[in-house]
């Protein structure tokens, strides 16, 4: 059976390393045949890289538990992972470590398995808590969306074809920006605005329209102007929905050229 041990120097009367990862030495002993052996470990001062490298000695030499002054949660995860103990605030000499570990007298570092458990806990919060969050979103929105829903047929069921194309001639450039128009003038989430696209698309409302309204309804806001201007500033607030809005014309062009190639 071996285990490993931080130290600062190459032999059994070297001092314990105070922390894995800035110790220049990880001496690996077999305790059947005392026999050990001194692994040099290369750092910057800074422990950078050093701390894994430590691992992977421990790990390559079969070491069924490693002893140092400091072990970090990063660190001490993957030797968890690998059934390697780790005793921490060991102290003196490596061979008093080493006499420690055979009498059981050393300290099995807890508050390692209680820091990667509570990172696991806090893991699995924050997902509970996301997912909490995701659905009181739909839980709001849905209201909102059924409404659309009802207002799209409604509009569908007293708006002709024949209104919608006196109104969309046809011509890419003027219905774009009757799209474009529209969506910045209207507010609200941005799912909304898939299902007036996907109405207007199923009463064969030009795909240019369709297309810079979906654009505009997410990135223009002309009734949140005002407010965008007050955090923001106004050179800010004009800058970015003109640039949006007159943007929406070459993306709306581009996506209808890329489906009619891929159709």
């Amino acid at each position: 059976m071996k285990i490993a041990v931080a130290a600062n120097g190459p032999d059994l009367d070297a001092e314990i390393g105070h922390r894995l990862g800035l110790s220049p030495y990880l001496i690996v002993i077999d305790l059947n045949t005392m026999d050990f052996e001194a692994v040099s470990i290369s750092f910057d001062g800074t422990g950078a890289g050093a701390g894994i490298g430590a691992v992977a000695i421990a790990l390559e030499k079969n070491a069924c538990a490693i002893l140092a002054g400091y072990v970090s949660p990063a660190i001490a995860k993957p030797l968890l992972e690998h059934n390697v103990e780790i005793f921490t605030s060991v102290s003196g000499s490596v061979r008093d470590a080493i006499e420690g570990y055979r009498k059981g007298e050393l300290r099995n570092s807890v508050y390692v398995s209680e820091a990667t458990g509570k990172d696991a806990r806090r893991d699995k919060a924050d997902m509970a808590h996301a997912l909490k969050r995701t659905a009181r979103q739909f839980a709001s929105m849905l209201p909102l969306l059924v409404g659309v829903i009802l207002l799209v047929g409604l509009f569908q069921a007293f708006i002709s074809k024949e209104v919608l194309f006196s109104i969309f001639s046809g011509q890419p450039f003027f219905d774009t920006f009757l799209g474009a128009s529209f969506g910045s003038i209207s507010a609200g989430n941005p799912v909304n605005s898939y299902v007036i696209g996907d109405a207007l698309a199923k009463l064969e409302v030009s795909p240019y329209a369709v297309t810079a309204l979906i654009v505009t309804w997410v990135t223009v806001g002309i009734v949140q102007l005002p407010a965008e201007i007050a955090a923001l500033g106004w050179r800010f607030a004009l800058s970015r929905n003109l640039t949006a809005f007159i943007l929406a014309t070459p993306i709306a062009f581009l996506t209808v050229s890329i489906l009619r190639i891929l159709i």
